[in-house]
């Protein structure tokens, strides 16, 4: 009966293994389509460009979109913004601690912390009002937080993370 109860568990993890294998590769991210509005550099697990992980459009939208309504102090009135929320954003990628070095277009960076990635938190905004952003209008991306969910998120501090024409960022460990 010991020996049945052993050589079950034997097969047991054999089959665990073989099945639960080729899951682990699942998460490797497929190679950027389209033009590449988002690389990541940095202490990341998942990349799909050497060392990098670049997205484009139809890959943060698969990530999974998030939208919410909120004002800013750079806009007039309520505005709706689209994306993907930075949580899942750095999950995806193995992120767990450490600070993002957050880039624009222009090279004006700011550093966010990790710590700031939480569910229901800020997002890498795709779309603002049902329209894409362009590089005129703070887009493509941009890191907007909830301003108005919460008065933790009604600080300058906060306020000087939210950064426009969003293209890059380094995660730092």
């Amino acid at each position: 009966m010991l020996w049945k109860r052993k050589q079950f568990a034997y097969l047991a993890v054999a089959f665990l293994t073989l099945v639960l294998q080729p899951a682990s590769t699942a998460h490797a991210l497929d190679p950027a389509s389209g033009e590449v509005l988002l690389t990541v550099s940095g202490a990341i697990s998942e990349t799909n460009n050497g060392e990098l992980a670049e997205f484009g459009l139809d890959q943060l939208k698969k990530i999974g979109a998030v939208t919410f309504e909120t004002t800013t102090v750079w806009t007039e009135g309520v505005q709706t913004f689209t994306g993907v929320e930075l949580a899942d954003l750095l999950a995806l990628l193995g992120v767990e601690a450490g600070n993002l070095r957050a880039s624009a277009v222009n090279d004006y960076a700011v550093d966010i912390p990790v710590s700031d990635a939480v569910e229901g938190g800020p997002i890498v905004a795709y779309m603002r009002n049902g329209n894409k952003m362009s590089l005129r209008d703070k887009g493509p991306l941009w890191i907007v937080y909830p301003f108005d969910s919460s008065e933790k998120y009604q600080s300058e501090l906060i306020y000087s993370r939210s950064i426009w024409q969003l293209d890059r960022i380094e995660v730092i460990p």
